[in-house]
């Protein structure tokens, strides 16, 4: 018998499949009843498999999709007061042939890149993309990004409404649109690895399934000839890079273990050669995005045979470079961090004091953190006390809250 676990989990990948498939055959300005369709497949399948789950469930959903697409073709026709025979011959094999494998990963692009389109507001495309290609429901997206249940509901009522009003078509874009489109799509499979990687959640810090998600997402970019630039194969080296340390970042109590202190043994090794494989192909051509100074920082770590062998002054090149291409805040305290490490303290307090706290919203307390690591090196118990209590305060995730009272205890030798 199926875990009721891993029947959600295949519910989960599937919804983005059939929304995207139907999405195709019936146009944007049809997804409410699409999803609810879709959705109640889902109920149909979870008393159906009450009792046994099918040998073959995935091919199971399949077919109750390919059932649902006709029920919806008499209704919307028989609104038009036309009802077409598609039971069997031309048209009922043209549906089904939308069902093969490479034109479910088609549809899936075309979905991507309408959950993407600027019409949309920013904010808007990571809740409809979760939503409508990942499969996420309301709460699930909710929690995922700290937000209050209300609001994902009204940014996905929203993100429909634009494509309504703005007639967003269903594909993929062509032409001089699609850098910048695809730009887009990047970023949102990039927030989307990243809240997996490093969760805003209060109970949980790490969210494998959002991880395995957008490598997922961006892999199905990599298959296209028309979206496998060298920016979506640097993105899709980065996550691998960064999913190849996912196991060893918690303890089995959930305790973070920080790089320093993590087993390098249990680095995923495949992983790190499906990264250097894409890397590969990701600097063919001299054209250099974010995520291969990113892939580069997080290569140079996976490169250490150990946390003190570790080349700082290399990361720390990068990170510059980075700041350079893409200025940040957090980049910048990344740069004093890494700064930290070589000894340099009077760089360190420069940069740290050229930081306002606020711009890093929920990750301000990592700045805090950095000038407790500061103090300490400088010997000032007082000032690292004050500033480690200052990140107590901010932080939210109870497995970091307990990292930094562990640190605060035991390393900083702090009461």
């Amino acid at each position: 018998m199926m875990e009721p676990k891993m029947i959600d989990h295949l519910f989960r990948h599937q919804f983005g499949k059939m929304v995207s498939i139907l999405t195709r055959i019936f146009g944007l300005e049809h997804l409410d009843t699409i999803e609810d369709a879709v959705q109640d497949t889902f109920v149909k399948a979870t008393i159906a498999w009450r009792d046994h789950v099918p040998d073959n469930p995935e091919a199971w959903l399949t077919q109750a999709a390919k059932n649902r697409t006709i029920d919806l073709f008499r209704k919307f026709n028989a609104e038009k007061g036309r009802i077409p025979k598609i039971d069997h011959g031309p048209a009922s094999m043209a549906i089904y042939d939308l069902f093969l494998d490479n034109e479910i990963e088609d549809s899936q692009l075309r979905m991507i890149f309408a959950a993407c389109h600027p019409a949309l507001n920013s904010k808007d495309q990571l809740s409809f993309s979760l939503k409508t290609i990942s499969g996420f429901s309301s709460k699930e997206i909710a929690s995922a990004l700290l937000l209050k249940e209300e609001t994902v509901k009204k940014r996905l009522t929203r993100a429909r409404k634009a494509i309504q009003t703005q007639g967003i078509s269903f594909e993929i874009p062509q032409g001089n649109d699609l850098p910048r489109r695809l730009n887009r799509v990047l970023e949102v499979i990039y927030l989307i690895f990243n809240e997996g990687f490093h969760s805003n959640r209060q109970d949980i810090l790490i969210r494998q399934e959002l991880c395995g998600e957008a490598i997922r997402l961006c892999k199905m970019l990599l298959k296209n000839t028309f979206t496998n630039n060298s920016a979506a194969y640097a993105l899709f080296a980065l996550m691998c890079f960064h999913a190849a340390r996912l196991e060893s970042k918690v303890s089995p109590t959930n305790e973070i273990i920080d790089l320093e202190h993590q087993d390098r043994s249990q680095w995923h090794r495949p992983l790190i050669t499906l990264g250097n494989h894409a890397m590969i192909k990701a600097v063919e051509n001299d054209e250099y995005s974010s995520y291969h100074i990113e892939a580069a920082i997080a290569a140079e770590h996976l490169h250490a045979h150990s946390f003190k062998a570790t080349n700082w002054e290399k990361i720390l090149m990068w990170y510059k470079k980075l700041y350079d291409l893409q200025p940040s805040p957090m980049t910048l305290l990344n740069i004093a961090m890494v700064t930290l490490q070589l000894g340099d303290l009077e760089e360190v307090h420069q940069l740290l004091i050229a930081i306002d706290s606020k711009d890093l919203e929920q990750r301000a307390y990592l700045y805090f953190g950095a000038w407790a690591e500061y103090y300490v090196q400088k010997g000032q118990k007082t000032e690292a006390l004050d500033s480690i209590d200052q990140a107590l305060e901010l932080v939210k995730n109870e497995a970091e809250r307990q990292f930094l009272i562990k640190k605060k205890t035991n390393h900083y030798g702090l009461r």
